[in-house]
């Protein structure tokens, strides 16, 4: 499958999912349609067993939301993505095969959530930031993303990044557990390839059965909270105060 916005290629077993919208690879409906159709295709192929998430260029591997064009859609239609988003978010995150993000450039907002998503995540040394600045546009972090985020990392550090929007540098986010590994940025998507590989050479129903121990517990506090949570963040989202600093985002997108 080969897309415009999304590319899926096979190498030795693993698919690679490259995000290829432009520079920032901005999220919008077409890339969250085309996203999952690709993690559908790999989760139902035999012959894959892992993936890699990875982006078309070094600057971004997501910037995030593309708000310059969500900022203007009908409340209606910014649920129907939203709600699409979140579906994405738990597809990603409860992909029954090894999934790895090769961030190659600066993970923002989305982006980090994507990446936070996967299983591993391989960063580029060098000035590649990642983090969670939602707070700072107005918006609560996405509930999956926060779930994912308090399971993945220590209670103090989970606070200081959602409280504060502060983007990391690599070294910090292997300092905190929120990266698995930094590398040069010609060994990105290699070695993320190469690990995707190396977890999924054990039996691919093992591997699944200890992922599932691991995500039941988010999924199914999701379950229970996802319909008040994203009414709450939709709220802020077309609060006066948020417009004003979605506004001001727009201008530096």
């Amino acid at each position: 499958m080969t897309k415009d916005i999304v590319q899926f290629q096979r190498q030795d077993q693993v698919a690679i999912v490259t995000l290829s919208k432009g520079i920032t690879n901005a999220i919008d409906e077409a890339l969250v349609e085309e996203l999952s159709a690709a993690l559908s295709e790999a989760a139902n192929d035999s012959q894959v067993r892992g993936l890699v998430l990875s982006s078309s260029n070094s600057k971004f591997f997501s910037i995030g939301f593309d708000i310059p064009h969500l900022y203007d859609l009908p409340k209606d239609e910014f649920v129907s993505f939203y709600d699409s988003f979140n579906a994405l978010c738990m597809q990603l995150y409860s992909l029954p095969k090894p999934t790895v993000a090769a961030i190659t450039g600066h993970a923002i907002a989305g982006g980090c959530i994507l990446a936070l998503c996967c299983d591993r995540r391989l960063i580029a040394e060098g000035r590649k930031l990642m983090g969670l600045n939602e707070v700072r546009l107005g918006v609560p972090v996405p509930f999956v993303a926060e779930s994912i985020l308090r399971q993945l990392i220590s209670g103090r550090d989970a606070r200081e990044l959602l409280e504060t929007g502060e983007l990391y540098d690599p070294e910090k986010l292997l300092r905190i557990a929120l990266a698995d590994g930094i590398e040069p940025p010609e060994r990105v998507l290699q070695r993320s390839i190469e690990t995707a590989r190396m977890l999924g050479t054990p039996p691919l129903s093992a591997y699944a059965a200890i992922k599932r121990s691991r995500v039941e517990e988010v999924q199914d506090q999701v379950t229970k909270r996802l319909e008040e949570r994203n009414r709450i963040f939709v709220e802020h989202w077309y609060s006066p105060e948020a417009r004003r600093l979605l506004r001001a985002a727009m201008d530096k997108f």
